[in-house]
């Protein structure tokens, strides 16, 4: 998996259709979910993106502090169903986080974790803090990585 890092207006017409797509078959259509995932933010994040033979297969968006929570932020975390199992997750986590601490000069980041992958974000240095609590309908627990890890 070939994994980049993009301003919104640096995405080219299919890049941001595939990635709306990527993000519309998880989110909405395989979670059975239905909520407004174009929310505005787009435009102020930075977006990791995994392709394999040009199809984005991974994704993330990340936050300078203040644009969306008070620290950094990673969100809309997702890997293709077809490819998973393959540590793809673990891959464009790794290269969020690294982007972050390029990009906005901060080891310091927040995310709004589904409880099921609890263990997954604790694997890469987040911790939960708080409770859990229902986003559209999916229970999550708010989760920072802290300077030191």
């Amino acid at each position: 998996m070939e994994i980049n890092t993009y301003n919104f207006s640096s995405l080219n017409t299919d890049q941001l259709y595939g990635l709306l797509q990527l993000r519309s078959e998880v989110f909405v259509v395989e979670q059975d979910c239905v909520y407004q995932d174009i929310d505005g933010k787009d435009q102020k994040a930075l977006h990791v993106l995994g392709t394999v033979e040009g199809n984005i297969v991974a994704y993330t968006r990340i936050f300078k502090p203040g644009d969306y929570l008070e620290k950094a932020a990673i969100g809309r975390v997702v890997v293709a169903s077809d490819f998973r199992k393959r540590d793809f997750g673990k891959a464009i986590m790794q290269a969020s986080i690294a982007a972050v601490e390029k990009h906005f000069n901060t080891t310091a980041i927040g995310l709004s974790a589904q409880t099921y992958l609890l263990n997954f974000y604790n694997d890469l240095g987040f911790s939960a803090l708080g409770e859990t609590y229902l986003e559209d309908g999916i229970p999550h627990i708010y989760m920072e990585r802290s300077p030191l890890s």
